[in-house]
């Protein structure tokens, strides 16, 4: 594969701005190259042995960070798998293959040894084959989570929509204004700002409350890593008089880059913000209040509100030396892809629940799929790590803006 030719086709068109944004962050580590090039590592997934995995629902870009604490519309905080940019039908393992390969990639920054590696990849895959054995979908919340989950979901609870508008906002009432720091948000350009607010001006007729979404600025958002130079916005709107103003997040939607090499048949679920969508709504326990497919300038885009209680585990701060708690964490990110498969089971092509159990089951046994997992996924950090060796060199050469 030509690396180099595959991440410039890719990125074409992108914001040069937040593109190179995008390739400054995956130059930093291996870890970073991976959270960056999911389409590079789906299109090598192909000569992976993925199979007897039965299929399933997979987000498709599963590693690490992709785990976070949100709110739900019941006001609670929950913690769950968080982008579905990639979602696809596809067989049970990808998901996990991709999980693993991120703890291999990650595993300098955390201070760990090959064997400690290969030890926590191990007991990934046995907490995520008794969680589906086990055949019951669970969920974690305040009142279930356990361990640095907990401690997270604790901590978040109790934040306002004030806390979240005094770092991303300044002024108030009609005159806030977002914070356009460079970090989290950049200017939008005129006709940027016309076309986004004719659109929440359409949008906002269809809603009950209409001027809950009049628009009080608009700047182009800066997150995420795969998504960087996409056209996202983020829109400060007017919001209600009990928690005041609110932010929203407008995000294209593309492609799936796992889809095509699953070997799954997908099936049809609308354009591809109704695929994230949908896919999302059946793999998470709680969905967003505020979750939903739109149209802008006949391009789909997916639109959620940003949220306090947003947050993610620093993985850095649970390693042996500075307190323990990375086992319990990676297991419980384990338990929730399985738990993600087990709720969208029987769905539009995927495994029903009892083949899952049984896939489970017979990865409970010595050896066999889990091992051959491991292995896989170690071979596979080895790809990605020489991908960005040669991806630096071409930034050092001047062919990528980093």
């Amino acid at each position: 594969m030509d690396v180099i030719h595959a991440l410039l086709s890719f990125n074409a068109g992108r914001d040069p701005e937040r593109l190179r944004l995008k390739f400054t962050k995956m130059r930093k580590s291996p870890f970073l190259f991976l959270r960056g090039s999911a389409h590079l590592f789906h299109a090598r997934m192909q000569r992976v042995p993925l199979k007897p995995a039965p299929a399933a629902w997979c987000c498709g870009d599963m590693h690490l960070e992709n785990f976070g604490s949100y709110q739900g519309p019941n006001g609670l905080a929950y913690f769950d798998i968080n982008d579905f940019d990639e979602s696809a039908l596809a067989p049970a393992s990808c998901d996990l293959l991709h999980l693993l390969t991120s703890l291999w990639l990650a595993a300098d920054e955390l201070a760990l040894g090959k064997d400690d590696t290969r030890s926590l990849a191990r007991a990934m895959l046995d907490a995520y084959a008794d969680a589906l054995a086990g055949g019951k979908a669970q969920w974690l919340d305040p009142r279930t989570a356990d361990g640095p989950v907990g401690l997270l979901l604790e901590r978040v609870g109790t934040r306002q929509q004030a806390d979240l508008l005094a770092r991303r906002s300044t002024g108030t009432g009609r005159r806030r204004r977002l914070r356009v720091d460079g970090r989290h948000a950049l200017p939008a350009g005129e006709a940027q700002v016309e076309r986004v607010c004719a659109f929440m001006a359409g949008f906002a007729a269809r809603q009950p409350d209409d001027d809950f979404f009049d628009v009080l600025d608009v700047a182009r958002r800066v997150a995420g890593t795969g998504s960087l130079g996409l056209d996202r916005y983020v829109v400060l709107v007017r919001g209600d008089a009990v928690a005041g103003a609110c932010l929203l997040d407008l995000k294209p939607a593309r492609p799936s880059t796992l889809a095509p090499v699953s070997g799954c048949k997908q099936p049809r679920l609308g354009n591809e913000a109704e695929r994230e969508v949908a896919v999302q709504q059946r793999m998470q326990a709680v969905g967003l209040g505020l979750l939903q497919p739109v149209n802008m300038g006949g391009k789909p885009f997916v639109l959620r509100a940003l949220q306090p209680g947003e947050d993610r585990l620093d993985l850095g701060a649970l390693t042996p030396h500075r307190g323990g708690g990375l086992h319990h964490s990676l297991a419980t990110m384990s338990r929730l892809v399985a738990w993600a498969q087990l709720r969208s089971a029987g769905r539009q092509g995927s495994a029903t629940a009892d083949e899952l159990i049984d896939f489970g089951r017979r990865g409970r046994g010595p050896g066999k799929w889990r091992d051959r997992l491991v292995q896989a996924s170690s071979d596979a950090a080895a790809q990605v790590r020489e991908d960005a060796a040669l991806f630096n060199q071409a930034c050092d050469a001047g062919i990528f803006p980093c």
